[in-house]
């Protein structure tokens, strides 16, 4: 062995360090920082590569159509804002912007928030009985976190729909829950059109047996990522499914969570108040071990994505059930962000408590729900020509093709400057995102790409 075998340059000493550390990261790279949940955290967002891959090809000047964001765009391809809900928040009092708002939320917002997720049936839900609670949340998404960490123990299966928005997944795991899930559809021949119930039996009688929680995630209406919504039989056979089980297993605690992202921009924003209303009205007796509660998120319904502002909105019969959940929602929102920005609390609430400007911001989201309402009757009669197999979308943001292929059909209509989101189970189209004028060019891509 020679002098330099035996001492290496500095040079060289710095590339075998380099390569070590490169094969740890290859390997294992912070084991022994990271817990072993944190190692899980892997890969990107599926959706926000597929709107990279669309950036990309707009960068290099291709005429590419975005069918990726989840986000409201004009048809000239810039961010819907509702400019009602822009001009209050510019003109809000500076200490409402600078300071902290109250940990569960301002009270007025509270208020709103309730009548945002009960509608006109509020005060007669709440003169049958019935108590709501409400706080306030980091958007919807800190709503969804509310709920996962509170209302279910720790390792016990929650229930969605087979087809569901991805990052529920995230949530459920960060709070060490696992997920049970039940078809989408049902079997041919239902008088449910829009919701397996007989799998939701299934489902919920197994988790029952099993554990003394159970929690469910039902996005209605306006389904992420179908844009599917119930009908009013299908939501009464549901909630009377739900009753059922809560009567017949006393000692287990069921919580109905509706996530209401997008309800306002649906036919029906406040079917399960209705549903409710009637259920109560019929003599329906409410279990004491059933709650329903609303995740709500004003990103959508007032524009305001980057506010980060929502709210989880509980039901109940029983007042010190109510109290004792706005208890626990407002310490965990304190041990988790803290408290939700108040300058959007404070410019909704202000905003819906003027009959001009309420009106003035109802007359807006009628524009941007028309929006989505003509791409999806474009886009349902541009699949009805080419034979595309769409499933049954009515609300909100987002399109579905079922399809065991995703990625390969994704991929397809991408060699044809069409971008969607390949999911589990199918291709999410965000008709919020396409313009008018390319709503055929996407129909003509998927019929491409299947055939």
């Amino acid at each position: 062995m020679n002098e330099t075998d035996a001492f290496p340059s500095k040079t060289e000493r710095q590339l075998k360090e380099q390569t070590r550390i490169r094969t740890l990261m290859d390997h294992d790279a912070g084991a022994g920082l990271l817990n072993p949940y944190a190692q899980t955290k892997v890969g990107s967002d599926t959706i926000f590569a597929w709107w990279g891959r669309y950036q990309n090809a707009v960068a290099e000047g291709i005429d590419a159509v975005n069918g990726t964001i989840g986000a409201l765009l004009e048809d000239d391809g810039t961010l819907a804002i509702n400019a009602v809900v822009d001009e209050a928040v510019r003109k809000a009092p500076p200490v409402e912007i600078a300071a902290y708002a109250p940990l569960k939320g301002l009270p007025a917002f509270l208020d709103l928030a309730k009548t945002l997720a009960l509608g006109d049936r509020r005060n007669e839900l709440e003169a049958m009985g019935l108590s709501t609670t409400a706080t306030a949340s980091a958007g919807g998404s800190g709503a969804l976190y509310l709920a996962a960490t509170n209302f279910a123990n720790r390792g016990d299966h929650v229930m969605l729909r087979d087809r569901h928005w991805g990052p529920y997944k995230g949530f459920l795991s960060g709070c060490d829950l696992k997920v049970t899930t039940y078809p989408l559809l049902p079997e041919s021949n239902s008088p449910y059109p829009y919701v397996d119930i007989e799998g939701f039996k299934l489902q919920l009688s197994g988790l029952c047996k099993k554990q003394d929680k159970v929690m469910m995630w039902l996005n209605d209406p306006a389904h992420n990522p179908t844009g599917l919504s119930l009908t009013a039989d299908g939501r009464m056979a549901l909630l009377e499914a739900v009753m059922e089980s809560a009567s017949v297993n006393e000692n287990v605690g069921h919580t109905l969570l509706l996530d209401a992202a997008y309800h306002l921009y649906a036919e029906e924003p406040h079917g399960w108040s209705e549903t409710l209303h009637e259920a109560m009205t019929n003599g329906w007796p409410w279990p004491e071990n059933l709650l329903i509660t609303f995740a709500l998120s004003l990103s959508k319904s007032h524009t305001i994505y980057g506010l980060r502002t929502g709210a989880l909105v509980s039901v109940h019969p029983d007042a010190a059930v109510t109290e004792r959940i706005d208890t626990v929602m407002g310490v965990t929102g304190r041990q988790t962000w803290s408290a939700a920005p108040r300058v959007s609390q404070y410019t909704v609430s202000e905003l819906h408590a003027s009959d001009e400007t309420g009106a003035a911001w109802s007359k807006e989201r009628d524009r941007l729900q028309s929006l989505l309402s003509e791409r999806r009757s474009a886009f349902i009669a541009a699949c009805e020509e080419l034979n595309v197999p769409l499933n049954p979308t009515h609300d909100g943001f987002f399109a579905w093709l079922e399809h065991d292929q995703p990625a390969e059909i994704a991929e397809a209509c991408a060699q044809q400057n069409v971008f969607l989101v390949p999911l589990t189970g199918g291709v999410r189209i965000g008709l919020c995102a396409i313009p008018l004028a390319q709503i055929p060019r996407v129909a003509q891509a998927l019929a491409h790409a299947l055939s």
